[in-house]
């Protein structure tokens, strides 16, 4: 049996040893992983903001899993293509007959998912906000009246075959037009500037509206955020 003497030089070496070994240097942490070239944003409102207009189950599906996943696979093919890093949305979505192919599908339907939602969610608004100022003017000389604007938007919406998206877009002249996109393809071309745009896929609206998508138009001009689409009409003229 170890007396007391024996035990004392046990415990003695091994605090020795401890303390060596506290002097070796430990193996360096694997370094970070680069942060993901794009991020969802925020809505900047709750799920249920636009009730009863918008039904919250759509806006947190529609935001927090079809808008997540095309960033998440929008960071993937422009990781998987060292060319590409550092490009903003729209240099990555303007010059897709640059990218290459092996990448090219997967920017150009998951960026576009990015950028289209990115501009859809900042121009829906608690509400609904005032039609007013320069693009009012524009809105008045283009199309009539706000009820001319959205009678023809709404004509284009529901003309959409499928998925995809109808568009109030400024040219550099600032006239203003409606135009209509495929799945996520997006409305820059020509030099053109989209302004506001209306969601026609059906996870934008089926939950609540089923196949009514002329309903779904209705209801979602209660909450367009119109100061913030006048904003970008004065940053393009």
């Amino acid at each position: 049996m170890m007396d007391r003497r024996d035990a004392l030089k046990t415990l003695g070496a091994g605090l020795v040893g401890t303390a060596a070994l506290g002097s070796v240097p430990l193996a360096s942490a694997a370094p970070a992983a680069a942060p993901a070239p794009f991020e969802l944003p925020p809505l900047g409102y709750a799920f249920d903001a636009l009730e009863p207009h918008l039904d919250a189950q759509t806006m947190e599906l529609h935001h927090g899993k079809h808008h997540a996943a095309y960033v998440k696979n929008l960071n993937a093919a422009v990781q998987a293509e060292p060319s590409l890093a550092g490009r903003p949305i729209e240099s990555l979505l303007t010059g897709l007959d640059a990218i290459p192919e092996k990448v090219r599908a997967s920017v150009r339907n998951n960026g576009g998912g990015h950028y289209n939602h990115t501009l859809f969610w900042s121009t829906l608004t608690p509400g609904g906000s005032p039609l007013e100022g320069a693009l009012l003017k524009a809105v008045e000389r283009d199309f009539g009246s706000p009820d001319g604007l959205h009678e023809r938007m709404g004509k284009a919406a529901l003309s959409v075959f499928g998925s995809g998206w109808a568009w109030l877009v400024a040219d550099k002249d600032g006239r203003l037009a409606i135009e209509t996109t495929p799945n996520q393809d997006v409305p820059l071309a020509g030099g053109r500037r989209p302004l506001f745009g209306i969601d026609v896929w059906e996870h934008a609206y089926y939950l609540k509206f089923q196949n009514r998508r002329a309903d779904y138009l209705t209801a979602i001009r209660n909450v367009i955020h119109w100061q913030a689409a006048g904003a970008r009409y004065t940053a393009a003229a």
